[in-house]
């Protein structure tokens, strides 16, 4: 596959992915500027993690305004897969690209450590090749990862199995001492109803690569890559 990973002012986790998609998954990649018009050719974009324009307003807002951001959203039209990672899926957010809203978290504090992910559904791109019964050891670095939604949303998520990722204990299970920001029940990722865009909080570019004793990340990876060998 080729990857377009989009480079905002402000990002920093754009070489994380780099390396992992090029030196971990052998696939190519291109690096894309936040204000180029031209997607050239990528099969998947990559929006990465990081502070874009420094979170002014809130983290994503201007971003979401930038040059690429058009293309990005008219490719995601036309079923072109599109993928946020931490401030990329808060800038999918403000766009409008996939539902809801990522908030302060809920002790209005900076949080970067390890969390536990269980996949929610096997109908994603990004999850299809996941064991729904296997906590996932991933890391999170985010002041507004705090997930949230209205009730009807909420519900049409579920009604729509759009819920990708929720936050859990080691073993797996979903509670409340196991969310770290305060996301609306454990949420820690999201789809589009067209199952073609994809956010979520936690990095798991951080744990694909045996040097960090951590490749649960992989998973995901190995999930997207899936389409390639079918």
């Amino acid at each position: 596959m080729k990857f377009g990973v989009v480079i905002f002012p402000g990002s920093n986790c754009d070489e994380d992915i780099i390396y992992v998609l090029e030196k971990v998954m052998g696939q190519q990649v291109v690096r894309l500027w936040h204000k180029d018009h031209d997607l050239q050719g990528v099969d998947m974009v990559i929006l990465p993690g990081g502070f874009s324009f420094g979170d002014y307003l809130r983290s994503g807002a201007i971003a979401r305004f930038s040059p690429i951001m058009q293309e990005v959203i008219q490719f995601a039209a036309k079923g072109g897969y599109v993928m946020g990672i931490c401030n990329g899926f808060q800038i999918l957010a403000e766009a409008g690209l996939v539902p809801g809203a990522l908030l302060h978290n809920k002790q209005r504090k900076f949080i970067c450590r390890n969390t536990f992910l269980v996949s929610q559904t096997k109908n994603s791109l990004i999850t299809s090749q996941i064991d729904e019964q296997k906590a996932l050891k991933i890391p999170i670095a985010h002041g507004e990862g705090n997930y949230f939604a209205d009730a009807d949303t909420l519900q049409s998520l579920k009604d729509n199995d759009q819920i990708l990722f929720r936050y859990s204990d080691e073993a797996g299970n979903i509670t409340d001492e196991a969310n770290p920001n305060g996301s609306l029940e454990n949420i820690a990722g999201v789809c589009n109803l067209n199952r073609n865009v994809f956010g979520m909080m936690p990095h798991p570019e951080r744990a694909a690569d045996t040097l960090l004793a951590n490749e649960d990340g992989l998973a995901i990876f190995e999930s997207i890559l899936s389409l390639v060998k079918a």
